[in-house]
């Protein structure tokens, strides 16, 4: 398993996907080896988890540099040394080391995951040198285009003519692509419609069960005086999540008089970009109704969610191929949804498939106005319309694993079906 996000990084919520597949495939005679980076590649990282890696899942480590620090001179570096990722680096030492666990482990399956680019560069080199088959994962499609904005992502035309080369070689020499949505995967057969659909899977990413159940039961909902609205995670200027709208809708609720600093808190917790959303909450007037709080352990974040009295999602036009990882997350949790979604995107789709229908679009504070007004009138009719445990235990990582254990199996069953091992 070749995955650039595994503990200990602490720079995305991406590495919860490898951990846990790394964790359940065990349970499906599939005993993984794990060949990610040493700890100084990740910009942060955090040793919180490290003890959650079994102790019979190897993990190797190899030297990988980041070219935005590691080749800087006074801060400074080439833009060109960030193609297709600031880490490209790690293939000179990854393709290697891979190749000597090959030979001494047996290897019968290389499984490769994005968005760090050079994962499927190095999980290609490896099935070409070593006849093994290859599974590329797409946490994220890897080139976007938007027709609604005219606008392409990434925008840097150097790193999107690498990501597209890349997306090519997986097309051409991938035994499988798996992708985290129905719209990931259609970009992907659009741009590749010579690749066998019966080779595609789309797994969401979901939830961890295990640490849910270890934490202590959330207190009684209501028991304090303040409303928590919590948002955990990462938050990106623009139209991406953009809460700007969702600030005016408070400023209006507090001129109401339906909320106040006394009685009502919107938590932001580890948003990122902090200078940038403290400006624009000091501008929107709303500073006294939202808090910026720093990073969590991913356990104490996970309580932090249970303890909330609604959990918010933000989710806009040009994040419409995704879901969150936290949606997941937020489902278990079992709190009343504040959703900010476009409707026509995944989020919205997985939000409806659940029945959940508290949803407004994330460009409207009319909408989400009287969203907000809805939950603070009845918050008990919200938790009320949450999915059953059991609808929201199919999106749980251990049954999740399930179906990529499968995936795997049938590659090796036509392999073995043509003489192949």
């Amino acid at each position: 398993m070749i995955a650039f996000h595994y503990p200990p990084c602490a720079i995305s919520s991406g590495l919860q996907r490898t951990l846990s597949f790394s964790i359940h495939l065990r349970r499906h005679n599939w005993h993984p080896i794990v060949l990610s980076v040493r700890p100084w590649a990740f910009v942060h990282s955090d040793a919180g988890q490290l003890g959650d890696i079994p102790d019979d899942v190897r993990v190797s480590r190899v030297p990988a540099l980041d070219a935005t620090r590691h080749l800087a001179i006074r801060g400074r570096f080439l833009r060109r040394l960030t193609v297709p990722d600031p880490w490209w680096t790690w293939r000179f030492t990854a393709i290697p080391e891979g190749m000597q666990l090959i030979r001494r482990h047996g290897i019968d399956l290389i499984w490769s995951t994005y968005p760090i680019a050079t994962a499927h560069r190095i999980g290609a080199t490896l099935a070409r040198l070593s006849g093994k088959p290859w599974v590329a994962d797409f946490r994220d499609p890897m080139v976007e285009h938007f027709p609604e904005t005219g606008e392409t992502f990434p925008k840097d035309p150097a790193i999107r003519a690498a990501r597209l080369k890349i997306e090519a070689l997986v097309a051409r020499r991938a035994a499988a692509a798996v992708f985290c949505t129905d719209s990931a995967r259609d970009i992907f057969t659009e741009r590749y419609a010579g690749f066998p659909g019966g080779n595609l899977d789309v797994i969401p990413n979901g939830y961890e069960e295990g640490m849910f159940a270890e934490l202590p039961a959330p207190s009684v909902p209501g028991a304090r005086r303040r409303r928590i609205l919590l948002h955990s995670g990462t938050i990106y200027p623009g139209m991406d999540r953009d809460p700007t709208q969702l600030f005016r809708a408070l400023r209006s609720l507090a001129g109401e008089g339906l909320i106040s600093p006394e009685d009502f808190e919107l938590r932001l917790r580890n948003p990122a970009h902090v200078d940038y959303f403290k400006k624009l909450i000091h501008d929107e007037g709303v500073a006294e109704l939202v808090s910026i709080m720093p990073s969590l352990p991913y356990r104490e974040a996970l309580a932090e969610m249970q303890e909330a009295d609604a959990l918010l999602v933000l989710q806009g036009l040009t994040s419409n191929p995704a879901v969150p990882a936290k949606l997941y997350e937020y489902l278990r949790a079992r709190r009343p949804l504040i959703a900010l979604v476009h409707p026509a995107g995944e989020t919205a789709k997985t939000l409806q498939r659940d029945g959940i229908d508290s949803t407004a679009p994330l460009t409207d504070p009319l909408a989400i106005a009287g969203l907000l007004r809805r939950w603070l009138g009845n918050p008990a009719a919200l938790e009320a319309a949450l999915p059953t445990p059991e609808v929201v235990a199919t999106h749980s990582r251990q049954a999740l694993t399930e179906r990529l254990a499968a995936r795997f199996d049938r590659i090796m069953t036509t392999r073995k079906q043509h003489g192949l091992d």
